[in-house]
């Protein structure tokens, strides 16, 4: 039976969704946009962005005992693929050398007007 993890932490869920749902040794996390947890889009640098984004993951994986290191997998949707690189910086200080797999995605839009937005699978061994 899955299980819900919500965080207080993270932007409120006010439409049809969980933060994370654990399920078969996995946690499969919401897509995260640079969002505050009082709802408010961060503006400013991609890396900016970033550290939100990743803090927003952080406090969902704490909610079900993960953390950074139990990341398999990463699916980072971008508006402009030009913001990789900036992205990626930021991204890397969260993990150790072995990096989780990840894939890199442009589309036309994401919701609430952000230009990034990161999926992540981890695993839970349960």
């Amino acid at each position: 039976m899955p299980q819900f993890h919500s965080s207080p932490a993270a932007p409120p869920e006010e439409q049809a969704y969980s933060h994370g749902v654990e399920a078969n040794g996995f946690l499969f996390t919401a897509g995260q946009v640079p969002m505050t947890p009082d709802g408010d889009l961060v503006e400013g640098s991609v890396a900016e962005k970033t550290h939100r984004i990743m803090r927003n993951l952080e406090a969902i994986l704490a909610e079900a005992d993960r953390g950074f290191d139990d990341v398999v997998k990463t699916t980072a949707y971008f508006t402009d693929v030009e913001d990789f690189g900036e992205m990626d910086e930021a991204y890397a200080e969260y993990f150790e050398e072995e990096y989780p797999a990840r894939d890199v995605i442009e589309v036309e839009a994401l919701p609430a007007g952000a230009t990034i937005e990161l999926v992540m699978v981890v695993e839970t061994g349960e």
